[in-house]
């Protein structure tokens, strides 16, 4: 059965864009480093880990996956924070709302991370937001 999500991996291609990976998501964005080894890390996000490897040169391509989201609240002031930290913020915080059923108000904001990674952050106001909060 599955439960949810373990971790998501990511891969550097030299010691120096590790070392700005990991300042990216532990200073800028404020997450705690669960693991560590020589070559990488695991950072908690809430719901799951990200794992960081600098182990050995690997090809970055655009592949299956667009991006990923973190659930987050006061999407204005990070946005901010990672546009004062010099990544490109490329959807600027705005209100959607999503015609599903039920439909899902929201707030999102996107940027790029170091690794040329899209992010994207999602504050969820519908009525079954509450469960986020308890993750």
């Amino acid at each position: 059965m599955i439960r949810g999500i373990h971790h998501i991996s990511m891969k550097t291609d030299s010691p120096e864009v590790f070392r700005k990976t990991k300042e990216f998501y532990t200073e800028i964005l404020g997450l705690s480093i669960v693991r560590e080894w020589e070559t990488g890390i695991m950072v908690e996000t809430g719901n799951c880990w990200l794992e960081i490897n600098n182990d050995k040169p690997g090809i970055r391509e655009l592949g299956a996956i667009r991006h990923f989201a973190f659930f987050a609240d006061e999407i204005d002031e990070l946005t901010e924070r990672i546009r004062e930290a010099g990544y490109e913020v490329f959807i600027e915080p705005k209100d959607i709302l999503i015609h599903s059923s039920p439909q899902i108000p929201a707030r999102i904001a996107f940027c790029y991370g170091p690794l040329g990674e899209q992010i994207e952050f999602f504050l969820d106001r519908s009525e079954n937001a509450e469960r986020f909060s308890k993750l």
